[in-house]
C-alpha cells in the first residue's frame, strides 16, 4: 500500500483550513475528533476511524464519501491518519495547528458547538 501523505505544518495554509472546514459535514467530523481528544492519553491516543466518527456525528454516508471527507481533512493538514490494515484511524493535529495559526481552530470549533442546534429537553408529565 502506498503511504499516507500529510503535509509539513510549513505546508499548512489559512486557506486550505478554512476550504476544508467551509463544509458543514467535515467540521462536525473535526469537533468529533476534538472531543475524541479529550477521551484519549496525553500522547494523542490511536485516534478513531471512518465508522466511528459517523456514528459521534450522528450522520450516515457511503464509506467512499466518509473517505473523502478525510482525504480532504489530511490534505488540508488538519488531521494525521494512520494505517492499520484496511482501516486508517485519524487523530486532530492540534499542536502543530496551534503553532502555525494560534488558537484559530479552537476559535472556529467554539464558533460551531455555539450555534449548534440545542436538543430539546423532554417534557414531563
Amino acid at each position: 500500500m502506498r503511504p499516507l501523505r500529510h503535509p509539513s505544518p510549513d505546508e499548512i495554509t489559512l486557506h486550505g483550513i478554512l476550504h476544508a472546514l467551509a463544509d458543514p459535514t467535515r467540521l462536525a467530523i473535526v469537533a468529533a475528533l476534538k472531543e475524541q481528544e479529550r477521551c484519549v492519553p496525553p500522547d494523542g491516543g490511536d485516534g478513531i476511524n471512518c465508522v466511528e466518527t459517523m456514528e459521534r456525528v450522528k450522520q450516515s454516508l457511503p464509506k467512499s464519501t466518509c473517505s473523502q471527507h478525510f482525504l480532504i481533512l489530511r490534505e488540508a493538514g488538519l488531521i494525521r491518519s494512520e494505517r492499520r490494515g484496511v482501516e486508517l484511524f485519524s487523530r486532530l493535529r492540534c499542536r502543530e495547528l496551534n503553532e502555525r495559526f494560534p488558537g484559530l481552530l479552537q476559535s472556529i470549533l467554539s464558533a460551531h458547538a455555539a450555534s449548534a442546534p440545542v436538543e430539546a429537553a423532554p417534557v414531563k408529565e
